[in-house]
């Protein structure tokens, strides 16, 4: 009979590096996915953001002022603009009701710019002269 000696497979060295990595790896990263807070903060912050640039140029298309009330609640920021009135909803709001109102220029008129929200760790600012959020 004739021996083959091209076998296959992993050395018990091998597949014992490999489970030790695995596991380190697992310790360092999984903590990581397992709070979402700071994801849904950042989220509803871009909401927020989003729905602010919408209502300057809303404003500047439609030659009129427009508004965005901010509110405390759960997180739901629509974009639809409701007669000149844009509401958004958001769960990590560190102040109360805030409604800023950019004019046909698209500049921030209430209230006075610039203006600073903090949302959960974020800080959304807009600048007075040109309404710009950033």
């Amino acid at each position: 009979m004739k021996v083959m000696n091209n076998q296959r497979g992993f050395t018990l060295t091998e597949l014992i590096t490999v489970i030790v990595i695995v596991g380190i790896l697992s310790v360092a990263v999984l903590p990581r996915f397992a709070g979402t807070d700071a994801f849904q903060q950042r989220g509803a912050a871009d909401q927020v953001k989003s729905a602010l640039r919408f209502a300057q140029k809303a404003a500047v298309a439609k030659h009129a002022s427009v508004s965005v009330t901010v509110t405390q609640g759960a997180t739901d920021c629509a974009t639809t603009l409701a007669g000149l009135t844009l509401t958004c909803t958001v769960a990590v709001l560190d102040s109360g009701a805030v409604t800023y109102t950019f004019n046909a220029l698209g500049q921030l008129t209430t209230p006075a710019a610039p203006a600073t929200l903090t949302i959960g760790g974020t800080t959304i600012r807009i600048e007075a002269e040109t309404g710009y959020v950033h």
